[in-house]
């Protein structure tokens, strides 16, 4: 495998600050790409200019909520470089309650970061796209099934699942692949809030088959992937990486409640 992917490609991250969009940029620039980076923290961002270089990185502040904010964002990429090789729409939030306790304000805040935001961008995006080029979107595993109390989430990432899977029809025989993937628990500043709480981290890795939460880079590894000739043959996939979560019935094992489990052989 080449680990020149990249060389001379055009490539637009948004939530490019921190976690896979941050892990992802550096993949991407260590490969050869011009990036394109956005997220609302204007001081991270400028951060992973001055890591990755201003020769090879733009950053742009932008509220992917917001349709204009996206439309700055993708003509910054075209006045600079002519055209978008990749889009990695990877910016999103959470919330936490149900459909009773949370307020409509949260609500249509959630949708709009993470299922809106990947329309306008694709909108914007996709006139400035050629065949061979490639878009990724961040799912999750909560756009495949419910989750206790993450209602708006829930609906936004399945959302972005189907939604991709439309866009890769429609675009196919343009010549622009579009898939998605769906990580599982990730090790970000995001999730680190989890680990503050009493028994919940042990509780939730102990759900995962391999043990344990996913470095950022594990994710952009799969990006790269997705967004690389590696997967010319790749369109309207939704990745899973999740350690295995997925994979589980959710029924117990059964073998790590008795002493010796050929008994119950």
């Amino acid at each position: 495998m080449s680990k020149n992917r990249f060389d001379g490609k055009i490539a637009v991250i948004t939530g490019a600050a921190s976690g896979i969009g941050a892990a992802t940029a550096r993949l991407f620039a260590s490969e050869g790409a011009l990036l394109v980076l956005a997220d609302i923290n204007a001081e991270a961002g400028q951060a992973m200019v001055d890591e990755l270089g201003a020769d090879k990185t733009t950053f742009v502040t932008c509220d992917v909520s917001k349709m204009d904010d996206i439309g700055k964002l993708i003509q910054t990429a075209v006045n600079k470089h002519g055209r978008i090789d990749i889009l990695f729409n990877n910016a999103g939030i959470g919330s936490f309650g149900t459909s009773v306790e949370m307020t409509a304000q949260t609500w249509e805040q959630v949708i709009a970061v993470d299922l809106h935001s990947v329309f306008y961008a694709c909108h914007h995006a996709i006139p400035h796209m050629s065949p061979g080029a490639s878009i990724v979107n961040t799912a999750s595993i909560s756009g495949l099934g419910g989750d206790y109390r993450f209602a708006a989430y829930n609906a936004a990432k399945g959302g972005v699942v189907n939604y991709t899977r439309a866009l890769a029809m429609d675009h196919a025989r343009d010549g622009i692949r579009v898939n998605a993937l769906c990580p599982g628990l990730i090790d970000t500043p995001i999730t680190a809030a989890t680990k503050e709480i009493p028994g919940l981290a042990e509780d939730w890795t102990s759900r995962i088959p391999m043990g344990r939460a996913a470095q950022p880079e594990e994710m952009a590894s799969v990006v790269a992937f997705l967004a690389s000739d590696d997967a010319s043959y790749v369109t309207g996939t939704i990745m899973v990486a999740d350690g295995g979560t997925t994979a589980c019935t959710g029924q117990p094992e059964v073998a790590r409640f008795v002493d010796d489990p050929k008994a119950l052989m």
